[in-house]
């Protein structure tokens, strides 16, 4: 627990597991997503019957140039019927795959782009009433392109992306004004500007430990591999 400014204590997310009588699958993807239903039994004994959505997890990334310009993609996103405006982002679906490296490749992938300097922006639980899809935002900076003949080859609603490079400043005024949905864009976007207004000193290391996606059953991370992106100097 920490205090704020106030001197007042700040509570922090805890585990807490209730006892589980039954579990079993009630449909499954085969890629990406399944539902679970769960009988789980309350601290008063009442039994509750719970399906959610197991997610593998994801990564996004806040990337800043020297003008702090981020770079956005616009994706289209079918359930929703509109084509938002997205970090770059992908999932955890890489076996053993460190979340930082993951985000560098997503980075690679989707903004055909290098960062030389990672910290840890923010996370979050996207819908934690009905799945346990936890996301890890970093901000990343000192950017190289990629040479065209180089770039990944998307497929897909990635096929159609485009790549833009938009102030800060403006993604917060959009979000503030009802223009831009997407969860990682308005966590990351609305988190990287706090951060810049505080003079970035509370960011975390880029492979800083995660606290809450190590607290979901089976979602684990050990120590990451030596390539993780890591601190490097102040933004």
């Amino acid at each position: 627990m920490s205090e704020s400014p106030t001197g007042r204590a700040i509570p922090a997310d805890v585990v807490e597991r209730w006892p589980v009588d039954s579990s079993e699958t009630s449909w499954d993807s085969g890629r990406v997503i399944a539902v679970r239903t769960e009988q789980v039994r309350s601290p008063d004994g009442e039994v509750l019957t719970r399906d959610f959505i197991r997610h593998p997890g994801a990564v996004a990334v806040v990337c800043l140039d020297d003008d702090d310009r981020a770079l956005v993609v616009d994706q289209y996103r079918h359930p929703v019927g509109h084509r938002l405006i997205e970090p770059p982002a992908g999932l955890l679906d890489v076996d053993d795959e460190d979340p930082a490296v993951a985000a560098a490749r997503e980075l690679f992938e989707e903004g055909h782009v290098r960062a030389a300097s990672w910290w840890l922006l923010t996370e979050f639980a996207t819908s934690p009433g009905m799945a346990d899809e936890a996301v890890r935002i970093f901000l990343a900076r000192d950017v190289t392109a990629v040479t065209v003949t180089d770039r990944y080859v998307a497929h897909g609603e990635e096929a159609s992306m485009t790549v833009s490079w938009i102030p800060l400043d403006d993604l917060v005024d959009a979000i503030l004004a009802g223009r831009l949905h997407n969860p990682n864009m308005v966590v990351g976007a609305l988190a990287a500007w706090t951060a810049r207004e505080r003079g970035w000193r509370d960011l975390r290391p880029a492979n800083a430990p995660w606290a809450f996606k190590d607290g979901l059953p089976g979602r684990s991370f050990g120590p990451g591999p030596q390539d993780v992106p890591r601190l490097e100097s102040d933004p």
